[in-house]
């Protein structure tokens, strides 16, 4: 049994041990415990059948604010708006634009559905 819990236990150490790793070369970092110490600033703009959402709206929607602030990488915010329109909401046939600044730096731009 001691044998066992400590497979388990190296098992998990290198399963940590090569996320950290392969989060070094991909913008989210899930599973592992490779920091993000960034801060990405983005705001939502999101039209269906060309009626733009409130505020409410869009946080009932994606359940995170039109405009915020998330210290992580900004591919985590991606991610929760294209899980919802895959899923969810694809027969809504939304439109989203989301502007964002990573540390302050240049703003760029992300949108649903990609052209």
């Amino acid at each position: 049994m001691s044998g066992l819990r400590t497979a388990i236990g190296v098992a998990f150490l290198l399963f940590q041990l090569v996320m950290i790793v392969y989060a070094r070369f991909v913008p989210s970092r899930y599973f592992c415990w490779a920091p993000y110490d960034a801060q990405s600033e983005y705001s939502l703009q999101v039209t269906i059948d060309g009626r733009p959402l409130t505020n409410q709206e869009i946080r009932r929607r994606y359940r995170r604010p039109q405009t915020g602030v998330d210290n992580r990488s900004i591919q985590h915010v991606i991610d929760i708006v294209q899980q919802y329109e895959e899923t969810r909401g694809r027969d809504d046939h939304a439109r989203v634009i989301m502007k964002y600044k990573v540390n302050g730096g240049a703003e760029e731009q992300w949108q649903w559905p990609p052209e």
